[in-house]
Formats: structure tokens, C-alpha cells, sequence
């Protein structure tokens, strides 16, 4: 029998039985779709925490000290600081690079005192990089020609009974361990709605940090990348272009527990997608091999006239390959409409947060919009096709093993 004939037959069969082939594509569809929309979930809530850790002010990836890694230390500065800038102005795919200096300190006002960790900043960058600048209600953001001015968060005010234009007493510890004291003047109040970023919410000048520590240049540089996607390849070219004793972080290693909770929720994702194409790959084998039972005179038929081995496992992978890509077609048209409207309206979680959103200084959207795009397409073809085709395995075993003469006389082989 010539590949044709099998092909024909093959499709033959398909359409003898509707409501078969109708309940495995099905079946198919209905898992393609879950799986299909739990990925959209994951790489959604993927992208969500990576913008969210970028626009928190730690960008796609950090400039550091060689050993800032280890030691992770405040004191810390970068030894190129002025050439890694020039590195990344020249960088095509960078969006933008904001440098950075902290340092520890006490605000004082009358007898109220609270100690908290100042971000040195260049006004300009940061407005660029990090949403706080947007929250600022009262008041107004640091200026590139601001001296000793301060924006603080909400709670830091609340607790310091503090407003706009109340001068602060600050004490640092410069360079050589000793004690520092200035005034500084608060100029803008961040109302970012979690308690825990208003907490820690003090951005001065870089300026301003050098004069009262001693300091000299930024700590580090948080940097942006015009294509979240692209992260790897833009720190590993840029990794080959610093000089020595600088290196460059992505953002899963600054924040190392964002980057374990991000590879444990993937990792737990992908165990449901594929306990999702495990049941499907059971459902459509029970399907098949019932069909195989039903089928066991007309295969016997078939072997009797010639038809050898191959050609019988050809014909239930050609049924099968037919069932896969109609059950993709069905996952993507009912996927689709689902992962579009979460794409587009987003899945509100913030009545399960409460209102704080705010994780180790990173301002969460509460609302999660799920990733559409043309990766879906190839994604049902892979899940509906390769569980189609495993499950076909053992129904195809099963019919070369069936012996013509038992089948024919209605007897088991």
C-alpha cells in the first residue's frame, strides 16, 4: 500500500467516526488552552516583576564594585565610575543609566529621630529610572542644582511630624569614621501607597553625599535596556567592555530573592503545564486505543491484504499528527480571546495584597496582565502535536501485534 493510500485512509477514518475525533480534539483543544494560558500567566507575572524591579529604581542590571557582590557594602565605590558611564552612553540598547551612592544616617527633628538609608541620586537619570519620582504629591522632586535638599516617603514624614520646607538635622559617618552633621531642607513628600517603601524613601544629591562622607563618585549605576527581553546578551556585551575593576550584575543577582522566588514560580508553572499535557496525553491515548479496540477487523483486513508494520504505525501517526493540529487550532481559538482579555484588562489582585504591594524596596503593580503574542502559535503546535503523537505510540504497538486470523474470527489474539 503506497504512502498515499495510507495518508488517505488515515483521513478516511478521521471523518467515518465524527464523534470521536471531535471528543479527542477536543479534549486536545481543552489542554492546549490551559497550558497555554498558564504560560501566558508566567511570563506575564515574569515581566511584571522584572519592570517593576527596573522602574523600583534597580534597573534590568547594576554596575558594582568587583567585590560589592561579597561584601555588599555601602562604603563601596566604583573605581571607573566616569568611564562605565561612557561605556554605556555608547552602548546601543541602553536606555538609561542613573548612578547611585547610599549611605546610613539619622534624620532628626526636634526630639523625634529615625534612621533610614539615603539614596544619592542624579536628579535627571532618576526621573527617568525610578517611579518614586512620580509619587512625589507634595512638594516637588530633587533639581540638578538642588544643595541640601531631601525628598522623603510619607511614613518617614508621618513620623517626624515633618512637611514641605521643615529642615532636617542629619548625622552620617564620613570616610574616616567621623561624625558628620548637616541641614538639609525637605523640598518633596512620596506617597508610593506601601508602608514599607515610604519607610525607606530619602533621595539627596550625589553631590551632596560626597560633600558629607568624603566619598568620591557614585557606587554604583543602575542601568535599563530599551528590550527587557534582551537582558543576558546586552550584561554579557557589556561585560566585555568595562575596564577592570567594575562588574556588571543583572537583576536576579542584586536582588537574589527576587530572582529565587522568579525561578520557583517558573519552575512551578511549568510542573502544571506539563501535568496539564501529561492528562492530556492520557485522555487522547484511552481515546485512541478504544478506537484501536473498535478497529482490531478492519486493521486485521488491512495486514492481511499486505499492509506491513510501518505502514500501520504511519497510518495512526498521520491520524494522530491531523488530531494534533486541530486540537491547536481549537486551544488557540479558545485561548486566545481568554489571554487576550487579561492581556488588555489584566487580573486585579490587589484586594489578596491589601494595599501593600512593596517587596525588599520593589513597588508591585497589583495588577497582572498576562503576555499574548505570536509565541502562542508555535507553543499549541508543540503541546497539541507531541501529546498527540506520544499517545499514539502504544495504540500503534498494539495494532501490529494484532493477529489477522484471531481478530477476523472475532477471537482474542
Amino acid at each position: 500500500m503506497s504512502s498515499s493510500l495510507v495518508s488517505k485512509f488515515a483521513l478516511r477514518s478521521l471523518g467515518r467516526n465524527i464523534r470521536r475525533t471531535i471528543l479527542s480534539v477536543a479534549g486536545v483543544g481543552i489542554g492546549c488552552t490551559v497550558a497555554l494560558f498558564l504560560t501566558a500567566f508566567v511570563r506575564g507575572s515574569n515581566e511584571l516583576r522584572i519592570r517593576s524591579i527596573a522602574d523600583s529604581g534597580f534597573g534590568h542590571a547594576r554596575i558594582a564594585p568587583a567585590t560589592w557582590e561579597k561584601q555588599r557594602d555601602n562604603d563601596l565605590r566604583l573605581q571607573n565610575g566616569v568611564r562605565d558611564l561612557a561605556v554605556l552612553q555608547g552602548t546601543e540598547g541602553v536606555k538609561v543609566a542613573a548612578p547611585h551612592s547610599r549611605i546610613t544616617a539619622l534624620l532628626a527633628f526636634g526630639t523625634r529621630v529615625i534612621g533610614v538609608e539615603m539614596l544619592g541620586v542624579d536628579p535627571q537619570m532618576e526621573a527617568l529610572l525610578n517611579r518614586v519620582v512620580r509619587t512625589v504629591s507634595e512638594g516637588r522632586y530633587l533639581r540638578a542644582d538642588d544643595r541640601d535638599a531631601v525628598v522623603i516617603g510619607s511614613v518617614i514624614a508621618d513620623r517626624l511630624e515633618v512637611t514641605i520646607d521643615d529642615d532636617l538635622f542629619m548625622t552620617v559617618v564620613d570616610h574616616a569614621g567621623q561624625m558628620q552633621y548637616a541641614m538639609v531642607r525637605i523640598v518633596g513628600i512620596a506617597h508610593t501607597g506601601s508602608k514599607e517603601l515610604d519607610t525607606g524613601i530619602c533621595h539627596i544629591s550625589l553631590d551632596d553625599v560626597e560633600r558629607l562622607t568624603g566619598y568620591a563618585g557614585s557606587a554604583e549605576i543602575s542601568i535599563t535596556f530599551d528590550d527587557p527581553l534582551s537582558i543576558d546578551e546586552m550584561v554579557a556585551q557589556i561585560e566585555g567592555e568595562l575596564p577592570t575593576g567594575d562588574i556588571i550584575l543583572p537583576w536576579n543577582e542584586v536582588l537574589r530573592a527576587q530572582g529565587g522566588d522568579a525561578a520557583s514560580d517558573q519552575g512551578f508553572m511549568r510542573l502544571l503545564s506539563i501535568i496539564v499535557v501529561v492528562v492530556v496525553i492520557l485522555g487522547i491515548t484511552s481515546a485512541q486505543l478504544t478506537a484501536m479496540l473498535e478497529r482490531r477487523r478492519e486493521f486485521a483486513v488491512l495486514m492481511a491484504l499486505g499492509m506491513k508494520d510501518l505502514q500501520v504505525i504511519r497510518l495512526v501517526t498521520i491520524e494522530a499528527l491531523v488530531l494534533g493540529l486541530m486540537g491547536a487550532v481549537a486551544g488557540l481559538l479558545l485561548a486566545t480571546p481568554l489571554v487576550y482579555y487579561t492581556a488588555t484588562n489584566g487580573i486585579d489582585f490587589s484586594a489578596m495584597v491589601e494595599g501593600d504591594f512593596a517587596i525588599e524596596g520593589v513597588l508591585f503593580d497589583p495588577i497582572l496582565y498576562t503576555d499574548l503574542g505570536y509565541w502562542m502559535v508555535p507553543h499549541a503546535l508543540i503541546i497539541a502535536i507531541v501529546s498527540t503523537l506520544v499517545s499514539a505510540l502504544y495504540p500503534a504497538w498494539f495494532a501490529i501485534r494484532t493477529d489477522p486470523t484471531s481478530a477476523l474470527s472475532l477471537r482474542e489474539a
